[in-house]
């Protein structure tokens, strides 16, 4: 069972439908409880660092998800939900988030007019041949993305893909032990990110085989 965080800082019909189209047995809750005791859990987002870790306090979700975490319990965060796994960010002041990926967010910067901030739309994502999230997905295949900040990680192991942003390798997905992460948006990017999902549910399944 996919646990679906509905934490009020995401779209989450498109995320429940992108796993429904897998076959994927899911559900949407915020319940403190279901979330300590889910199977696996996915954690969306959109919009500012501080409002997505505000709504996760407000819902008592922080915790839960830590505990969750602790436990071996498989997490996949999109897009702002990837850059709430880090310690902190520095979008509108230093906040701290969930600690599960080491590192910090930081602001785009452009370096031209070819690399606008914020970076909307296609870009080829470079995969690492050991990626899990990316099995069966050749390195450069396009993902759709909506963002202005992204992660740094303390670990450069963490980092599983990257694209290229105003001369720099930007990190845009991450995975650490049971921990993973998607900057872009994977139920918005057609059959490569079903494909992803897709490889999250397998990992999923071989850690309850």
């Amino acid at each position: 069972m996919i646990t679906i965080i509905d934490s009020g800082i995401a779209n989450i019909a498109s995320v429940t439908y992108a796993f429904r189209r897998l076959r994927a047995e899911a559900c949407v809750t915020r319940e403190p409880a279901k979330v300590e005791q889910a199977e696996a859990i996915v954690l969306p987002g959109v919009g500012a660092f501080a409002d997505g870790m505000a709504s996760l306090r407000n819902c008592a979700l922080i915790e839960p998800i830590k505990a969750a975490a602790a436990r071996g319990t498989p997490i996949l965060g999109i897009c702002l939900g990837m850059q709430l796994l880090a310690d902190e960010s520095e979008e509108f002041g230093r906040h701290a988030g969930l600690g599960l990926v080491p590192g910090s967010v930081v602001k785009l910067v452009s370096g031209s007019t070819r690399d606008r901030v914020p970076n909307i739309g296609w870009c080829d994502v470079q995969s690492h041949a050991s990626s899990r999230l990316f099995a069966n997905t050749a390195s450069g295949t396009a993902f759709y993305f909506v963002h202005s900040f992204h992660m740094r990680c303390m670990d450069e192991r963490d980092a599983s893909a990257q694209i290229s942003f105003a001369g720099e390798q930007i990190t845009v997905a991450v995975e650490r032990g049971r921990i993973f992460g998607a900057q872009f948006h994977p139920e918005k990017s057609q059959d490569a990110g079903l494909g992803v999902l897709e490889n999250f549910i397998a990992f999923v399944k071989e850690v309850y085989l």
